[in-house]
C-alpha cells in the first residue's frame, strides 16, 4: 500500500479550526506519541552531612475552581435571579456577574442577544459558537448569515427580530453543553422571553426546541408544528424549525424550513405588520 502524504501545516491548522482548536495550551510543541526517555544512570551520591531540618512549608494555594456552586444550588440561584431581573437590560447585568455556570470562565464574552427587543418575533438557538464568542453577538458566523437569508426570505431583518440563544456563553471547543449547564441557563433564557414578550417564538434546532418546548420528540417530528410556549403570564405561539448550522450540513432540508418559515410568516400576516 503506499502511505498517504503526510498533512502540511495548511491543512492541520484548517483541521484544527474546524475541530474547534483556537487556542494553545503551551508555548512549544509536545509529541505526545514519542517514547519516553530511559531514565538516566544514577549519579553515586557523597557523604554528606545530616541535612538540617526544614521547616514545613505551607502548603501551596488550591487553584480557585471554576464554579464552587453544586449544580443545584446554581440552578436555584439562577431562577431567583432571573426572576428578580424587572427588564433585559437587568438580566444581561445578572448574567454578567452569575457566577453559578462555569462556562462563562472560558468563554471570552457574554453572548446576550442581537436584534429589537420589542420586535414580534424570536429566534432562539442553543448555544454561541467561536465567531459569536468573539463579537458578543449570536448568530454571526455561517450559520448566522444563512439566518439572515432565511429571514430576509419573508421579508425580516435583525431590526424586525430578536435572537437570542439558551446557551449564553461558547462551551469550550463547540461541545455540546451538558444537561446541568443548560438547566442552569434555562430560567434566564425563559425570562428573556418572557421580558421580550414575542407573538411567535422560534426555536432553531433540536436542543433549543426540546430543552424550551418540553418535548423529547426529534426535529423531524417538532419541526413546522404550533406549540403552546406559557410564560406564566401568557401563551405564546411556538415553532421549532432546522438550525441554520444542520442546513449548511444538509442543504437538502432547506425546502422543508422554506415551508415552516411560509407558515411562520402567514401568522405574523394574520395578526398584524412583521415588524413592531
Amino acid at each position: 500500500m503506499i502511505p498517504e502524504p503526510a498533512p502540511n501545516v495548511r491543512q492541520l491548522l484548517a483541521f484544527y479550526l474546524e475541530a474547534g482548536v483556537d487556542c494553545a495550551l503551551t508555548e512549544g510543541p509536545v509529541d505526545r506519541l514519542t517514547e519516553p526517555d530511559t531514565a538516566a544512570a544514577p549519579i553515586a551520591v557523597r557523604e554528606t552531612a545530616p541535612p538540617r531540618p526544614v521547616r514545613e512549608m505551607p502548603a501551596a494555594m488550591p487553584a480557585v475552581p471554576r464554579s464552587e456552586i453544586a449544580p443545584e444550588a446554581a440552578i436555584a440561584l439562577a431562577r431567583e435571579a432571573a426572576r428578580t431581573a424587572p427588564t433585559l437590560e437587568a438580566l444581561r447585568t445578572l448574567l454578567e456577574s452569575f457566577e453559578g455556570c462555569a462556562l462563562r470562565n472560558t468563554a471570552t464574552r457574554l453572548v446576550f442577544a442581537d436584534g429589537n427587543p420589542q420586535a414580534r418575533i424570536m429566534f432562539v438557538g442553543e448555544a454561541p459558537g467561536r465567531d459569536e464568542d468573539i463579537e458578543g453577538l449570536p448568530f454571526v458566523g455561517r450559520s448566522g448569515k444563512l439566518l439572515d437569508r432565511m429571514i430576509a426570505a419573508i421579508g425580516l431583518d435583525r431590526s424586525k427580530a430578536y435572537i437570542a440563544n439558551v446557551i449564553p456563553w461558547r462551551p469550550p471547543g463547540n461541545r455540546t453543553p451538558t444537561p446541568q449547564e443548560t438547566q442552569i441557563c434555562l430560567p434566564f433564557i425563559q425570562r428573556q422571553i418572557e421580558l421580550v414578550n414575542p407573538d411567535i417564538l422560534v426555536t432553531l434546532g433540536n436542543p433549543s426546541t426540546q430543552t424550551l418546548l418540553s418535548t423529547r420528540d426529534g426535529i423531524m417530528k417538532t419541526r413546522g408544528r404550533w406549540f403552546d410556549y406559557d410564560t406564566g403570564t401568557r401563551t405564546i405561539r411556538a415553532m421549532a424549525t432546522f438550525h441554520p448550522a444542520y442546513l449548511l450540513r444538509s442543504p437538502s432540508y432547506k425546502r422543508m424550513s422554506w415551508q415552516d418559515l411560509r407558515t411562520i410568516a402567514k401568522a405574523l400576516e394574520q395578526s398584524g405588520s412583521p415588524s413592531s
